[in-house]
């Protein structure tokens, strides 16, 4: 089981570098920051739907599956909403490189949380 754990998290980990750094789209970049804005929730509802079909190859609960994606989905669109809104977006800035990664911390302690929701 620890093992399947370790490769759940891995797969979340590469689901989350795709969908933020990859696959997300400028519309997507500028919507977070505005609550309620689709483009914002379709790229929270892409993390959340991720999660859940992975879980569902691990997962036998199907109920399980859907309630840790729609969390995944809810804690990385007020994740972002309150990073967009609120934080630094100077590059050349402490703060923002600072606030990127309590950014990054916050969606890797989901994974986490998911795991330890698992157990």
């Amino acid at each position: 089981m620890l093992n399947e754990l370790f490769l759940v998290l891995v797969l979340l980990q590469i689901k989350h570098w795709y969908i933020d750094f990859v696959n997300q789209s400028e519309e997507e970049v500028k919507g977070k920051g505005i609550y309620g804005n689709l483009a914002g929730i379709g790229h929270s509802f892409k993390h959340g739907l991720a999660t859940f079909v992975i879980l569902t190859f691990f997962v036998q609960d199907f109920v399980v599956c859907v309630a840790l994606g729609i969390l995944d989905f809810v804690i990385h669109y007020h994740t972002d909403w309150i990073k967009m809104r609120f934080g630094n977006r100077d590059i050349t800035t402490k703060q923002f490189w600072a606030q990127l990664g309590l950014d990054q911390l916050v969606h890797s302690l989901t994974y986490v949380f998911i795991m330890w929701m698992l157990l």
